[in-house]
């Protein structure tokens, strides 16, 4: 019987997640299957997996083939590398102890740069929290600023119509013309009588 290790659907529509497990080959997708493995959740940031190792690597070491998906992810645990070492202590390359060690490395190293991911992400969060923050603060005040602008010009036009309804006299402009008219002709009539003399 060909076993695959693959992906099992389930969740909602829009937002799926899945079980990884063993399965006879000719099974459907969604159907009956050998052992549950693991899960994995693609809807967070960085995406949940988690994964019996030691399970993986025994159906692996019976034959399993995992399919392209299920060898990034099984890949991206370590499950993998587990296997290539077991195989090594197996020909007597390599001790079981030096071999938990090397695996113990790659996952501290994986853990880091994972953490770091993370942490990377929480301050593009905060970083995008704060510009827009920024943003409708300047907004908020330039909104203010036309506010009282508006609130100015109308108090200045009441004001003034208020002056008018006071009957407070506004300065006559043609009073001012009649008079600069007057000088005028006088200057032009004074011009004129030294003309003739």
């Amino acid at each position: 019987m060909p076993v695959k290790i693959r992906l099992q659907r389930h969740g909602k529509k829009g937002k799926p997640f899945y079980w990884i497990i063993a399965a006879d080959a000719r099974a459907p997708r969604d159907g009956k299957y050998l052992e549950k493995i693991g899960i994995y959740n693609p809807n967070t940031n960085p995406a949940t997996i988690e994964m019996d190792v030691d399970g993986a690597v025994k159906w692996l070491q019976n034959g399993a083939q995992p399919t392209d998906t299920a060898r990034a992810i099984l890949s991206y645990k370590g499950v993998l590398l587990k296997h290539h070492l077991a195989g090594g202590v197996r020909k007597g390359a390599l001790t079981e102890e030096q071999a938990e060690e090397k695996f113990q490395a790659w996952l501290e190293e994986k853990e880091g740069k994972v953490t770091a991911k993370k942490e990377g992400l929480s301050k593009e969060q905060e970083a995008e929290k704060k510009k827009a923050l920024d943003a409708e603060k300047e907004a908020n005040a330039k909104r203010e600023a036309e506010a009282n602008a508006a609130a100015e010009a109308e108090a200045a036009a009441n004001d003034a119509a208020a002056k008018t309804e006071e009957g407070e006299p506004e300065a006559d402009l043609s009073n001012e013309v009649d008079a600069q008219t007057a000088e005028e002709a006088k200057a032009d009539e004074k011009q004129a009588g030294e003309n003739m003399k």
